[in-house]
């Protein structure tokens, strides 16, 4: 139960260590039929997410519904980066407590780094959007804070394309369709660069770039696989938009 605070409304119990999240095995047992129950979800080439240690996840980003089918079809629980507006009231325990990061996305997040890290030096699995917000999907922006956690933590990237969710828009609002059909897919894991301890500016953007090619690749083949396109029908050719 929750305790009461000064002004007495419900004050819920946060979770301290956030490599060890009190909900996270509940939440992932109940994902994938949860989902299911709203869209006929195919999940594609999850045996190359490694079952053990340290590893980040790095999907495209269309819709809403991309965070929670990443989360909930990876092999193991997965810690996902989440804007730091999503973490009010009741939801803010909710949030923690299935291991997720608080992320402020309008300037640099020391403390996101640093959850970042300690969920990787734990051997766990972290997720995240490297485009930094809902879009078109294509990896045309990624940040370099991906390339960063990736040299220091040592911890391999696979790539994952989301196909199907942002037939509808980018909002909240535009969830896909009841029963619409969605493909997540994952790549093989990869390396964007060894870290020699130096890591400067010029050397991440070098292994951001690499990173952007690798995901961009696995795109393009998760896209070939299933003939489906990661744009919004909106910003597709004509032909393609009906197809």
């Amino acid at each position: 139960m929750p305790k009461q605070s000064g002004s007495g409304r419900p004050r819920w119990p946060v979770p301290t260590d956030i490599t060890k999240p009190p909900l996270s095995a509940a939440a992932h047992r109940i994902g994938i039929p949860l989902l299911r129950s709203f869209w006929r979800v195919r999940s594609l080439g999850t045996h190359h997410v490694p079952l053990g240690g340290p590893v980040i996840l790095a999907g495209n980003h269309t819709n809403f519904a991309d965070g929670p089918l990443l989360y909930a079809f990876c092999p193991r629980p997965v810690h996902f980066w989440v804007k730091q507006e999503m973490f009010t009231g009741v939801l803010d325990p909710v949030l923690r407590g299935i291991g997720h990061i608080p992320v402020n996305r309008g300037s640099a997040d020391r403390g996101m780094i640093m959850d970042s890290l300690a969920v990787l030096r734990a051997g766990n699995c972290l997720g995240v959007f490297p485009e930094g917000t809902r879009g078109s999907g294509d990896f045309s922006e990624v940040h370099n804070g991906l390339a960063y956690l990736a040299m220091r933590s040592g911890a391999p990237i696979v790539p994952v394309a989301c196909l199907g969710t942002g037939e509808r828009g980018a909002s909240i609002g535009a969830l896909p369709a009841f029963r619409a059909k969605i493909d997540v897919v994952y790549g093989k894991p990869f390396l964007p660069a060894a870290d020699t301890g130096t890591r400067t500016r010029s050397a991440v953007t070098d292994a951001s770039r690499r990173i952007v090619e690798r995901l961009t690749a696995h795109l393009h083949e998760a896209e070939r696989l299933t003939g489906r396109s990661a744009a919004p029908a909106a910003e597709r050719p004509a032909a393609d938009a009906r197809a």
